[in-house]
């Protein structure tokens, strides 16, 4: 069988939001690349957090009801991030995910952000495992 480690699958070029950023330019970010979420780092690519198109709503809904000004993301992001190795089992992730979110899981390596493993990327993972399977029987 071949790997199916996280590093062999994951999108090394996650979409990122830095840590200065509002939830306006969150927003922006998520429409433009169609994402549903991104990680937020700081200045030295330490992950701090993770912000999705849920946590925006409320605020977005308060910026046109109130005309207020788009508060940082640091204001509503998820502190609280799941995040997995390069080094890690996609079939252990698997696991974890088929009984609760979340939907993507930063992968860390040294507490900086190296990547980014999403449902899309675990499907992928098991098709071509799958496959492996019928190859070899």
């Amino acid at each position: 069988m071949h790997s199916i480690l996280v590093e062999d699958y994951m999108d090394t070029n996650p979409h990122a939001i830095s840590d200065k950023a509002t939830v306006r330019e969150a927003v922006s970010l998520f429409m433009r690349e169609r994402i549903p979420g991104a990680p937020v780092i700081n200045d030295e690519k330490t992950l701090i957090g993770f912000i999705s198109e849920q946590d925006c709503i409320k605020e977005m809904l308060n910026d046109v009801f109130y005309c207020e000004e788009s508060p940082a993301v640091t204001a509503v992001m998820s502190r609280n991030v799941r995040t997995v190795s390069p080094n890690a089992s996609i079939l252990e992730i698997a696991e974890a995910m088929s009984k609760a979110p979340p939907k993507n899981y930063p992968v860390v390596n040294e507490g900086k952000l190296v990547g980014l493993l999403s449902r899309k990327h675990i499907l992928t993972a098991l098709v071509e495992t799958n496959e492996d399977c019928y190859i070899h029987h």
